[in-house]
């Protein structure tokens, strides 16, 4: 994967909330549209599709040039089907969505090439379709939308001023293209053609899109959890933001499983438990691994019952894993069987579970335990 797929994957690790911006300078101003967006958004968010539906289509029939509605419909699609790219059908209503979108964004750009509005749309557009071929294994289809999506990501870096939200999208890009060549020495000379970025001011602005953003501070709270988990080793950091999203999105799964993993990797196990009781009343297909995965955790490290952790984390193994989403809960569940293995004495069998964490892990925090193991 290119230095510029992973970046504009990054925008698009969480394509089914990465929603548009409306800028209240031009474009869509009605007040009573901008209420209908947000309850829309909120019923996406909160996994009532037949209401959201209601909502897009009185906004299509309202503006039926604007990319807003099939970017809301395509988005809608992707939850609801998550993950898309496993439902056929599901996958190709997404790209019809997707691609009406863009041909109205570039509508947009057409007549104003630094439209906000049509930068966003553009933008939230290409990154879907990078992350859905990403998610494909079509990697030069990935390379495609990503190139395209870093003219957007540079231009909406001029427009802070004009719309809070590309503060998310300004940060992402500060912190990742910095992040990403640390752990992928070998696009670090291609690196030249990115412009510099900044990690400390990357996650500052993405906490700014967290509580001044209009439409993307659910984005930006999710994806901010995320890093400040999986590279920055500092999960009680992301305690507020994978709190909020999961207190006012209870049936949302991604944001149920990182609120509970949040929880657990920072010791705080009376919470914990019923944020894995709550996920199990989740009916989505990427939930199982998670719940086995967090029952081990729980029964190791909170009842410090290692048979029953060893159980749930072999259940564990044998549940599918999915790469964008729960591929990481593999990672936890070998690094928890080493840890069963090295305290009954077993070092060999330790240093092989081990071995499978790094074949697998993101994580800071588990490549660090694994590789510290001797």
């Amino acid at each position: 994967m290119t230095s510029t797929t992973a970046i504009c994957r990054a925008t698009a690790f969480v394509a089914f909330i990465f929603l548009p911006c409306l800028t209240r300078a031009q474009g869509v101003t009605d007040p009573t549209v901008q209420q209908i967006v947000q309850r829309a958004l909120d019923e996406i968010y909160g996994m009532h599709f037949a209401e959201a539906d209601v909502q897009i289509r009185q906004l299509r029939t309202r503006h039926p040039q604007h990319p807003l509605g099939p970017i809301l419909l395509a988005t809608k699609i992707e939850l609801q089907y998550l993950p898309v790219h496993e439902n056929k059908t599901a996958r190709a209503q997404f790209v019809e969505a997707v691609n009406e979108g863009i041909d109205l964004a570039k509508q947009m750009l057409d007549k104003d090439a630094n439209n906000p509005e049509g930068v966003f749309f553009a933008l939230t557009a290409h990154s879907y379709l990078a992350a859905l071929y990403h998610n494909e294994g079509e990697s030069l289809k990935a390379v495609g939308e990503s190139r395209r999506c870093y003219g957007y990501l540079k231009d909406g870096m001029k427009l802070l001023d004009k719309n809070p939200d590309f503060y998310f999208t300004t940060g992402l890009y500060n912190y990742y293209v910095e992040r990403y060549p640390m752990d992928h020495t070998i696009v670090k000379p291609f690196m030249v053609f990115f412009s510099d970025g900044d990690m400390d001011l990357g996650l500052k602005q993405m906490d700014v899109a967290t509580r001044r953003g209009l439409f993307m501070r659910t984005v930006a709270n999710y994806y901010l959890s995320h890093i400040l988990v999986k590279y920055e080793m500092q999960p009680t950091r992301a305690i507020p933001y994978a709190r909020y999203l999961a207190g006012k999105f209870p049936a949302n799964p991604l944001f149920a499983m990182m609120d509970a993993e949040v929880l657990l990797l920072t010791g705080r196990y009376a919470e914990a438990r019923p944020a894995v009781q709550r996920l199990k009343q989740l009916p989505n297909k990427l939930v199982p691994l998670a719940i086995a995965t967090f029952t081990g955790i729980l029964a190791e490290q909170a009842d410090h019952d290692d048979k029953a952790a060893a159980e749930a984390y072999q259940i564990a193994l044998k549940l599918p894993a999915n790469k964008p989403y729960t591929e990481e809960y593999k990672a936890m569940t070998n690094a928890g069987l080493a840890r069963i293995a090295a305290r009954a004495g077993n070092r060999n069998l330790a240093k092989q579970y081990y071995k499978k964490v790094m074949d697998t892990a993101q994580y800071k925090s588990l490549i660090r335990e694994a590789k510290t193991f001797r």
